[in-house]
């Protein structure tokens, strides 16, 4: 694999880019080998980076160290790296308009929208002077699998509904919606591909919602759930929905067909309050922490004392 790269000029690209960063980012520092030390061994990862229509645009080289010759305890301690999720960046928006952090805000809180990014893409698909609609979805008439249905451009849906999936970052109007026609990638067809438009007649219509964090606002964790039966034409399988407030302010939402096909209604909202409260515990934990790491910066706390904080939270949970 080394030998065909080396011959390829785009990967000696590639894995000349990642030395040089690992020279601007200090990630090594050259010593020798101490005695009775053995050295861990490295190897080279390829990977090719493509669009939407699957057309390879760039290839990545990692230098990467060789996990199996290392011993818990001596060799590492930690093997992850802390990454924020996008909950634990609404929570931080929503502390920074609660806390009055000096943060890009109106008066009275915290206004995120991605307006530029839906204008962006109704200019990128040709929807600048289509009809505008009301509502994402139409609620009597659910999508199927429409196998005799016209067949559509594989690529464009695909690029379409990936498109939306990162604008339900900030719009969770458009959520259910989305994940719908995001079931039916495989083999889209013309009625699948009219429900996308409607989406983006939709957007049209509603360009500049987004997510509102007041200022004032009380500083509880309030969720909600709802789910249908059998709602999913292709397996009958159930859809679970839900949100989360911190008082006034929206920070996590979800919608999910699912695992199991349930066989009532009881059953349906037993399996989706079970998976839920997991869900709600972890998010109750993360504002627990959140809160005290926040008291730290504003007052110093020692880390001791933080971490006590955090633990008695976490037990009284």
């Amino acid at each position: 694999m080394i030998s065909q790269a080396l011959e390829d000029e785009s990967w000696v690209e590639a894995m000349q880019e990642e030395l040089l960063q690992f020279k601007l980012q200090k990630v090594w520092i050259l010593v020798d080998l101490p005695f009775g030390k053995k050295a861990i061994g490295t190897k080279w990862v390829f990977r090719n980076k493509r669009d939407e229509r699957s057309i390879v645009v760039k290839n990545k080289a990692r230098l990467v160290a060789q996990g199996f010759r290392q011993e818990e305890g001596i060799d590492y301690d930690e093997v992850f790296a802390p990454v924020a999720r996008i909950e634990a960046i609404r929570l931080f928006l929503a502390f920074a308009s609660f806390m009055g952090f000096p943060v890009k805000q109106q008066p009275d809180g915290i206004f995120i929208s991605q307006d530029k990014y839906v204008a962006d893409i109704l200019k990128k698909f040709d929807f600048c002077s289509i009809k505008t609609a009301t509502t994402p979805i139409e609620s009597n008439k659910p999508l199927v699998k429409d196998e005799d249905g016209v067949d559509v451009d594989v690529h464009v849906y695909r690029s379409m509904i990936g498109s939306l999936m990162y604008l339900t970052a900030s719009r969770p109007d458009i959520m259910f919606a989305v994940c719908a026609c995001a079931r039916f990638q495989v083999t889209p067809k013309a009625s699948h591909l009219n429900a996308v438009k409607r989406i983006f007649r939709y957007l049209k219509h509603q360009p500049k919602l987004g997510l509102w964090y007041p200022r004032d606002s009380p500083f509880e964790l309030e969720a909600f759930l709802d789910s249908d039966y059998g709602g999913a034409s292709l397996d009958r399988k159930s859809t679970t929905g839900g949100c989360q407030f911190l008082g006034r302010r929206l920070i996590s939402w979800q919608c999910k067909k699912q695992t199991i096909v349930a066989n009532s209604t009881v059953e349906v909202e037993y399996v989706a309050a079970a998976n839920y409260c997991q869900h709600l515990v972890l998010l109750g934990l993360v504002c627990a922490a959140q809160k005290y790491f926040m008291m730290e910066m504003l007052f110093g706390l020692g880390k001791k004392m933080l971490l006590g904080l955090v633990l008695e939270a976490i037990n009284s949970s």
